[in-house]
C-alpha cells in the first residue's frame, strides 16, 4: 500500500506525493491505467507524479478524487516489470577516467557495474526524450560537474547522483560522461516519439562503434499548398516564431506545451480572418518584423501594439487586411506589450510535431526562429469566411502595472509567513532575463524556511519558481517539465496571457485569486 498525499499547483493541476522513487513509478502506473477523461498529463518524477487536466471537461476536485483512489491500489511488490529496451554504447566519455578516479574504482570496474545493471526509466525532463534511469544494482554517487559544459553532443550517456542517462540532443549540461549510444532517443515524427519511457527498463550493450549517422529531415505533415510560397521574410525582428495553441499531453516525455504565450490575442486574430483557435500565427517579440507577400492574402493581428505599415501605408490591428502580392508589410517596434500575433486567413503552414507547428525555442521542437529570407507557406486548413463585424469583446495590453492573479503552489510552506507576505506586498519588476522559458523577476530575496534541495518534481508554464538567490521565475510555455526548485504560487491561465506581453521594466503585482 502506498502513501499519497494530494498537493495543489495552481487551478488546474496537483502533485501527488509519495516516499520513494518505487512508489512514483507503481503510483504513476496506477493512474496510468485507469486514466480518466480530462486528464491531459500524468508527469512521473523523483517523489512526485504531476497530474494536469483540463477543467472544461474533469473538474480538479473530481481528478484528485480519481487519483487518490487510484493510487491507493498501487502497489510496489505487485508493479509489473516494464517493456526491455536494449541500448548499444562505446565507453568513450571524456570523464570516464576522472569519474572513475573520483569513486575509487578503475574505468573498467565503472564501465562492468554500468553494464550488469538493470535500469528503469523513473521520469523525463531537461529535453524531450531525456529519461533518467535508476537501477537498485548500481552502487555509485556520482557528484556532478563542478562547471556544467556549454555542449553535450547528441547520444552523449552521462552520470549524476545515482542517475544515468543519454542526451537526445545537442545541450549544455553538467553530469559527468562515460560515453555514448547511436539509439534514437527521440524521433518528433515517429508514432513513439521517446525511445525510454516511464517504467522502461534499460540494458547496455558494450560495442566497440557505433554505425553511421545518416540525418533526418522532419516531415511537415503534408500542410503546405501546390504553391508553397506565401510570404517572404525580409527582416524577423528580435524574435518571430511560429506558434499555435501548443502540444499539451506530451509533458511525460519531457516535451513543454510550448504555444502562444498571449493565447487571447492569438484567439483574437484568429477569430477576426474567420480561423479555427487552433491556426498558427507568427508571433512577433517586440517589433521590428518585416515581410513581402508573394500571393494576395487576407492577415489580422491583435497584441502588442506599435505603428504597423503596407508599403508605407498605416494599417490598423484588430480588423481583417487585404495584403496585395509584393507589398511589404512592417510591424515597427512596439510601444506597448511585448508580442504581437499575425495570423493570416487559413494560417500558416509549417512542420507538425506532435501535432503542433509550435516553435520550441528550449527543446528545438518545430519550424526554427524565423530568419531573413525564409519562406512561409499556408496551411491546407479551411477557414470560414471573414466575418464582417467582429462582436466578440478583445482587450488590448495593458500600458501600465500588471495586477497577477495567483493560484496555490505545492512547495509555499518552504518559506516563512515573512517571505510568504513579502511575496505578495512586494512591486516586482520583469528583469531583462525574459523569454519564452521563463521570467526572472527582480526585487527582495525570498528567504526559505527549508534548507537543501528538492527532488525534482512535474513543472507547468505559470508555477512559480524560487531559486537560492530567492528572486522568482515564472515558468513560460517553452520551459522545462521538471524542476528541482520550490514553487510558491502559480499563475492562473487567465493571467498568464497577461504576463506573455510584459516586457522588461512592468511592474507586476501578485494578488490571491479568488476559490
Amino acid at each position: 500500500m502506498v502513501t499519497v498525499r494530494a498537493l495543489p499547483m495552481g487551478e488546474s493541476a496537483f502533485l501527488l506525493e509519495v516516499s520513494t522513487l518505487d512508489e512514483v513509478l507503481a503510483t504513476h502506473a496506477a493512474l496510468a491505467a485507469s486514466r480518466a477523461a480530462g486528464v491531459i498529463d500524468l508527469v512521473p518524477a523523483a517523489r512526485t507524479v504531476l497530474v494536469r487536466v483540463d477543467p472544461r471537461t474533469l473538474s480538479v476536485a473530481a481528478a484528485r478524487a480519481w487519483a487518490l483512489d487510484a493510487a491507493s491500489t498501487a502497489d510496489t511488490a505487485a508493479q509489473q516489470q516494464g517493456e526491455l529496451q536494449q541500448v548499444d554504447i562505446v565507453y568513450n566519455g571524456a570523464d570516464l577516467a576522472d569519474t572513475a578516479a573520483l569513486l575509487g574504482v578503475t574505468a573498467e570496474r565503472l564501465i562492468d557495474d554500468h553494464l550488469s545493471a538493470e535500469w528503469t526509466v523513473a521520469f523525463t525532463g531537461f529535453a524531450p526524450g531525456f529519461g533518467y534511469l535508476v537501477s537498485a544494482d548500481w552502487p555509485h554517487d556520482v557528484a556532478r560537474l563542478d562547471a556544467p559544459r556549454t555542449r553535450v553532443p547528441v547520444g552523449a550517456v552521462g552520470l549524476a547522483g545515482g542517475f544515468s542517462g543519454a542526451y537526445p540532443r545537442e545541450t549544455p549540461g553538467g553530469w559527468r560522461l562515460i560515453g555514448a549510444t547511436d539509439a534514437p532517443l527521440f524521433v518528433p515524427e515517429a508514432e513513439r516519439p521517446a525511445l525510454l519511457n516511464p517504467g522502461m527498463r534499460v540494458r547496455f550493450r558494450r560495442v566497440d562503434a557505433l554505425a553511421p549517422t545518416t540525418p533526418v529531415t522532419p516531415a511537415t505533415g503534408g500542410t503546405a499548398l501546390d504553391d508553397p510560397t506565401a510570404i517572404r521574410v525580409v527582416e524577423p525582428g528580435l524574435l518571430a516564431t511560429l506558434q499555435d495553441l501548443g502540444r499539451p499531453g506530451a509533458a511525460s516525455l519531457g516535451v513543454a506545451p510550448s504555444g502562444a504565450l498571449d493565447r487571447r490575442a492569438l484567439s483574437t486574430a484568429n477569430r477576426l480572418l474567420g480561423n479555427a483557435e487552433t491556426a498558427a500565427a507568427i508571433e512577433v517579440t517586440m517589433g521590428g518584423f518585416r515581410a513581402r507577400a508573394e500571393r494576395d492574402l487576407w492577415i489580422a493581428f491583435a497584441g502588442a501594439s506599435g505603428a504597423a505599415t503596407l508599403d508605407g501605408h498605416p494599417v490598423d490591428p484588430y480588423r481583417p487586411v487585404q495584403w496585395l502580392r509584393g507589398q511589404q508589410l512592417h510591424l515597427d517596434w512596439f510601444t506597448r506589450g511585448a508580442r504581437a500575433y499575425l495570423a493570416v486567413r487559413g494560417g500558416w503552414g509549417g512542420p507538425t510535431v506532435l501535432g503542433s507547428r509550435a516553435s520550441d525555442v528550449l527543446a528545438g521542437l518545430g519550424e526554427p526562429p524565423l530568419r531573413s529570407g525564409d519562406q512561409l507557406s499556408l496551411s491546407q486548413a479551411d477557414a470560414s469566411p471573414i466575418p464582417p463585424v467582429d462582436l466578440s469583446p478583445w482587450e488590448a495590453p495593458h500600458d501600465g502595472d500588471l495586477d497577477i492573479e495567483l493560484a496555490e503552489g505545492p512547495r509555499a510552506d518552504w518559506f516563512d509567513e515573512r517571505a510568504r507576505a513579502t511575496f505578495f506586498d512586494t512591486v516586482w519588476v520583469v528583469s531583462n532575463n525574459a523569454d519564452r522559458v521563463g521570467i526572472r523577476l527582480d526585487g527582495p530575496p525570498l528567504a526559505r524556511e527549508r534548507v537543501g534541495e528538492l527532488p525534482s518534481e512535474g513543472m507547468m508554464p505559470g508555477a512559480i519558481q524560487v531559486p537560492p538567490s530567492g528572486q522568482p521565475t515564472v515558468l513560460m510555455a517553452d520551459g522545462p517539465v521538471t524542476g528541482g526548485y520550490p514553487v510558491i504560487a502559480v499563475v492562473t491561465d487567465a493571467a498568464l496571457s497577461l504576463l506573455g506581453q510584459a516586457r522588461p521594466g512592468t511592474r507586476v503585482r501578485f494578488r490571491h485569486a479568488p476559490r
